[in-house]
């Protein structure tokens, strides 16, 4: 579990004062509660965001195995969020405009996708790691053209060879495809990318679609073509070698703050900085996983991990999830042999320099 997925916008005041101060625009409320039909609820999109692609494929998959996974139990998020996050997130939805979030590691970037999935009911999030070695064109789709060639040579049947067999759209491509409502997008550190693929995904982004041309030298012989897509076990159909979407996609893009993207790529996202968590943020998430109330030794506990990570350079939420769960297996020992402990948990995840 990384300290990105942990949920670290959890509750931080009584239900009755947050209602009341929750803007009128909201649709995303931070709650981790589903309190809306989103469909009837998200205004049209603005006449420079609108896209027409069709036909609108059916529901996706959900996954709440994977968000309480990540987030915790779900009757425990029921807090509100940092309110310039909400904000942020709902311009997002509104705009139809990729959300570009920065911070630290462990400050809970990624969690941001999970739990707008989580409740606004979207289904299971496409999740696109980034390495060095990813490609535009693998977020896009795979073609296994070796295979399909090794099909067609042993004249296997005419369904074994088709194309669609060898060709699997990948997360990016899962989620331009034409959904009623906004799949959720999760582009992770794109920091390791090569120089060119912020640019490539704006060209994809800022028209919504993209070709297959594989597909489309074939398409007035086999004009549709049924290929396998993100989601396990799903397919979809793809007339003319053409992918558009028709709700864009709610887009989180994570980063370090490593490297800088080019301006015209930075110009059509919404950018948000999260903060490190504070001590009441830790205090929820540690509900939110463990499913209990916070003791005081694990206050201490917390408050500890606060004061290194500020002298350290930074820690992830995912090393006080550890500490704590050693802690909660009761086991003797003493108090030198903990610290040490502690100490190889919470290595710190950047260098610090003199002073």
């Amino acid at each position: 579990m990384s300290g990105e997925d942990s949920n670290l916008q959890g509750p931080s005041a009584a239900e009755p004062h947050v209602t009341a101060s929750r803007p009128r625009w909201w649709i995303y409320h931070g709650t981790g509660r589903s309190v809306i039909d989103l469909a009837a609820a998200l205004p049209k999109p603005p006449p420079w965001r609108t896209f027409t692609g069709g036909p609108v494929q059916p529901a996706p998959p959900s996954d709440e195995s994977e968000g309480a996974r990540r987030l915790g139990a779900e009757q425990v998020t029921r807090g509100i969020a940092d309110s310039h996050v909400i904000d942020m997130v709902n311009a997002a939805l509104y705009l139809r405009r990729p959300l570009l979030v920065t911070g630290r590691p462990g400050t809970g970037k990624s969690s941001i996708a999970y739990q707008v999935s989580r409740e606004l009911r979207l289904g299971r999030v496409l999740r696109w790691p980034i390495t060095s070695r990813s490609t535009f064109k693998s977020g896009l789709y795979e073609y296994d053209a070796i295979g399909r060639a090794q099909a067609v040579s042993a004249k296997l049947d005419t369904e074994a060879a088709d194309i669609g067999n060898y060709l699997r759209l990948g997360p990016v491509g899962t989620a331009l495809l034409p959904w009623k409502l906004p799949r959720v997008l999760l582009i992770d550190e794109l920091d390791k990318s090569d120089i060119d693929l912020p640019s490539d995904l704006l060209n994809a982004f800022e028209e919504g679609e993209f070709l297959i041309p594989e597909l489309v030298r074939m398409s007035k012989r086999q004009p549709e073509v049924v290929v396998q897509t993100d989601d396990p076990g799903r397919a979809a159909t793809i007339t003319a070698g053409r992918v558009q979407c028709h709700a864009f996609p709610f887009v989180v893009i994570t980063s370090n703050g490593e490297r800088d993207f080019p301006p015209a790529f930075l110009r059509r996202c919404l950018r948000l900085e999260l903060p490190a968590p504070t001590e009441e943020q830790l205090a929820d998430m540690v509900v939110a996983h463990f499913g209990a109330a916070v003791g005081e030794d694990q206050r201490v506990l917390i408050r500890e991990f606060l004061s290194r990570s500020r002298r350290g350079g930074g820690l992830a939420a995912d090393q006080l999830l550890n500490s704590l769960f050693l802690v909660s297996t009761e086991a003797n020992r003493d108090e030198e042999s903990w610290n040490l402990l502690l100490d190889a948990i919470w290595q710190r995840l950047s260098p610090v320099g003199p002073g």
